[in-house]
């Protein structure tokens, strides 16, 4: 179930909404925990057991690190094990398998074709963070298993982030408060994420599967670059705009998540970037990978080695292909480039400090061509159209085959208002994120925006979630 699509806007969240302030408090997480069970069942009904079944394991490995103090240590290794097993057998047994045949010989090993259960990646990770701060002592154990199971289901961050850590929110499962200024709040931030949405992140899309669903033979270097650009705002929009939509949905059930974009795209350095981009990914990384493998305090090879550990997962964890490995070790052969000094002159005046923004985005936008492509060959093909030309002399589709007056528009619209905008005029951004004070023009603007988005998804039903796969 898509929080764009017409069943959640006009049904489950409206009930979900009613019945969540109609029904005594003390039965408020039973209600938020079946209805974020429903939410994931809607989408997945084989998957819920599974879900239910990494809620148990958790739950029973919180219980017994509790009560056996002494084999603490032997009941996180194991449940992280199995933790990880489940991800791994789910998201690359597959994988592994083609490899493997490609060493031993086609057919050694049998694919089983394992659908991937949405948010998985997402819902473990949520799970492992609460059994390692549980063993670090960061947290309590929560008793209550029905606590637990909201937490790791909670529908508005359930299958596209942001992670949320324990510790962020275990005050506000026992108890937190709803008003009128947390609702509207959330309703504002959900309208804004929607709009991000539908309005540009499905448009811009249309454009983007236009031309890399072609032949790469049958495009010119500009039709590539121009779709490599296009999804470049895309991504960013798909996902910062679900992050605001779960950011307010969870506002006006009175729990309040962690921002997890800040104008990734305005960044002057990739080690910047990855401060702005995904910001709840990032931190889990660096809080139970890179800091636990010595981060920067062993010396400056390991902490080379440490961040091309942790980027080479982070792409792994994006997906099983060799192009998000790649992907992954790009951006961290490039932080490792910034701490061998690049970060300093970045730094050293106005003309560096521009060099850097443009350095920034060129590095992003070449990495986000292995991001989108389906394969490692995919990408290197679209990399030598675009920097060599069509090898072929005859290409058929031009840029101007693909852009017409709204696209146009739009795409000034989507790099306008990914981050320049908002350096420009810092009173936009602080409306954006003010909690306490509604404008009537903000209010008109958002039912403009809530009108339009429905229009749009009345008439269209292409609606796309990018992250949903991972």
């Amino acid at each position: 179930m898509l929080f764009s699509s017409m069943i959640f806007l006009w049904l489950f969240l409206p009930v979900v909404f009613l019945g969540y302030r109609l029904i005594p408090g003390k039965c408020r997480n039973v209600f938020l925990t079946l209805a974020s069970l429903f939410f994931y069942a809607w989408g997945e009904p084989v998957y819920i057991c599974l879900m239910l079944t990494v809620i148990l394991i958790n739950y029973c490995f919180g219980i017994f690190m509790d009560r056996y103090p002494g084999h603490k240590k032997c009941h996180l290794i194991l449940c992280v094990a199995i933790n990880l097993l489940i991800l791994g057998y789910f998201k690359y047994y597959d994988f592994f398998v083609v490899n493997l045949n490609r060493v031993f010989g086609s057919g050694y090993f049998s694919l089983k074709n394992i659908a991937l259960p949405i948010g998985i990646s997402f819902y473990i990770f949520q799970t492992l963070s609460y059994v390692i701060d549980l063993y670090r002592g960061e947290i309590h154990v929560q008793k209550n298993i029905i606590d637990l199971a909201l937490y790791t289901s909670f529908f508005p961050q359930l299958i596209a982030g942001p992670i949320v850590k324990y510790r962020d929110v275990e005050t506000q499962i026992r108890t937190r408060s709803l008003d009128s200024e947390k609702t509207a709040y959330g309703i504002k931030r959900f309208i804004y994420g929607l709009s991000k949405k539908v309005i540009l992140s499905n448009t811009l899309a249309q454009t983007v599967d236009a031309i890399l669903g072609k032949g790469v033979a049958e495009l010119s270097g500009g039709a590539v670059w121009l779709a490599i650009l296009l999804y470049t705002l895309q991504i960013y929009y798909d996902f910062s705009g679900y992050s605001d939509m779960a950011i307010g949905l969870a506002r006006m059930f009175g729990f309040e998540l962690n921002e997890n974009f800040n104008y990734p795209y305005i960044a002057r350095s990739v080690t910047e970037f990855w401060r702005r981009w995904h910001i709840s990914l990032s931190t889990w990384f660096k809080e139970y990978v890179y800091i636990p493998l010595g981060g920067n305090r062993k010396g400056i090879r390991r902490t080379y080695f440490n961040l091309s550990v942790v980027f080479l997962l982070t792409g792994f964890w994006h997906g099983a292909s060799f192009n998000f490995i790649v992907w992954g070790a790009l951006h961290g052969a490039f932080m490792i480039v910034e701490r061998m000094g690049l970060s300093k002159w970045i730094e050293k005046n106005r003309v560096s400090r521009f060099f850097g923004h443009v350095y920034t985005l060129g590095v992003v936008i070449l990495c986000w061509t292995f991001f989108r492509a389906g394969s490692l060959g995919e990408a290197l093909s679209w990399l030598r159209v675009m920097f060599m030309g069509n090898p072929t002399g005859e290409f058929v589709y031009k840029i101007s085959n693909f852009t017409d007056r709204r696209m146009l528009f739009l795409t000034a619209a989507a790099i306008l208002f990914a981050g320049p905008a908002q350096c420009v005029f810092k009173k936009m951004k602080q409306a954006l994120y003010n909690e306490r004070q509604l404008y009537l023009l903000e209010c008109i603007l958002q039912l403009g925006l809530l009108g339009l988005c429905i229009m749009l998804l009345v008439n269209n039903t292409y609606n796309p979630f990018i992250y949903f796969k991972f």
